[in-house]
C-alpha cells in the first residue's frame, strides 16, 4: 500500500475506516487486496462532492446521520458481476425437477414464490422469469412472484429497466433472445429490452441482508449466488439459517459455484452441484 501518483491523499487509515462502515452495513469481509479498489471507486465520491482527500471524506461519512453518503459508499464499493443464465445447470434443474414437484405440492394453493437475494442489474431474476415462462404451461393462472433484491439502489434502478446492451444478451440461445426481448431501434438501437409479460413477474425492491428485514411470503425456492463468500463465518451462518426460516420445508437454495455451506449449517442438505434442500 505505499504512495502512489494519485489525485487525493488515501491511507491505511482512511481504508480501515471505509471498510468498517462497510463491513457493519453489509456483513461482507474487505480484505486488504481492496485497497485500490476502494480508492479508484470512491474517489469519484471525493471528487463530486469537491474534497481534497479521503480524510475529508471520512469525516464526512463519520457526520453522515441521515445515512444518504454511506449508501452512496455502499454502492460505490459492493461488487455486481453477474450474467444472464449465469451456472446454467441452476436454471436447468429448477426447470426440470424444481417447477414439476411445485406444480404437484402446490396445486391447491395454486402459488409459487422465488427470490433473487443480491439480483444486482436483473439478469438473474430475469432468467429466472424467462425459465419458469418457458417450463410452465401457459394457460396456468397461478400466483407466481419472483422477489428481486439488493443493496445498491443503483443497480436495482437498471434492473427494475430491463434494458440491457447487445453485448450482454449475445451469447444467448437465439429462440429465447427472439422470444422474451425487444429489439431496440432508432436511438435505441444496440438494446435489448425484457419483453412486459417478463418483467410482470418480478418485483424488485431494496434489502440490506445484514438488516432485520421481511421477504413476504414463504418462499418455494431462494437464489442467493455469489454473496455469501464475501461474509464473515457469523454472518454466514446467521443468513443461511434466516433462509432457511423463510423457505418451505423441503424448499431450495441455490448458491454460487465457489459457495459452501459445509459446517455452516445443519438445516440444509447438498442435493446437487450447489444446490441445497431445506431439511424437512
Amino acid at each position: 500500500m505505499a504512495p502512489q501518483n494519485r489525485e487525493f491523499a488515501f491511507t491505511k487509515k482512511d481504508f480501515d475506516f471505509l471498510r468498517k462502515i462497510s463491513n457493519a452495513r453489509t456483513g461482507i469481509v474487505v480484505t486488504d487486496d481492496k485497497f485500490d479498489m476502494f480508492y479508484a471507486r470512491l474517489s469519484r465520491r471525493v471528487r463530486k462532492l469537491g474534497f481534497s482527500s479521503f480524510s475529508q471524506y471520512c469525516d464526512f461519512v463519520a457526520s453522515d446521520r441521515a445515512g444518504d453518503e454511506i449508501l452512496e459508499l455502499i454502492n460505490a464499493v459492493t461488487t455486481n458481476l453477474t450474467a444472464f443464465f449465469r451456472e446454467n445447470h441452476h436454471f436447468e434443474f429448477l426447470s426440470k425437477t424444481v417447477l414439476p414437484k411445485l406444480l404437484k405440492e402446490n396445486r391447491d394453493e395454486k402459488k409459487i414464490r422465488i427470490w433473487s437475494a443480491g439480483c444486482s442489474t436483473g439478469e438473474e431474476p430475469y432468467s429466472l422469469a424467462i425459465t419458469l415462462k418457458e417450463s410452465l404451461p401457459a394457460n396456468l393462472h397461478w400466483d407466481i412472484e419472483i422477489l428481486a433484491t439488493d443493496i445498491d439502489s443503483n443497480v436495482l434502478a437498471k434492473a427494475s429497466k430491463g434494458i440491457y446492451t447487445e453485448d450482454r444478451v449475445k451469447d444467448m440461445n437465439s429462440k429465447t433472445l427472439r422470444s422474451w426481448f425487444m429489439k431496440g431501434k432508432g436511438s435505441n438501437a444496440g438494446s435489448v429490452r425484457v419483453k412486459p409479460e417478463v418483467r410482470s413477474l418480478i418485483n424488485f425492491g431494496q434489502l440490506n441482508l445484514m438488516e432485520n428485514w421481511s421477504a413476504g411470503d414463504i418462499k418455494d425456492v431462494i437464489f442467493c449466488r455469489n454473496v455469501v463468500i464475501y461474509f464473515d463465518r457469523e454472518s454466514k451462518t446467521r443468513l443461511v439459517n434466516r433462509y432457511a426460516d423463510n423457505l418451505k420445508d423441503g424448499g431450495y437454495l441455490f448458491i454460487g459455484h465457489s459457495e459452501s455451506l459445509y459446517k455452516i449449517t445443519d438445516r440444509f442438505e447438498l442435493i446437487g452441484n450447489t444446490i441445497y434442500q431445506k431439511v424437512r
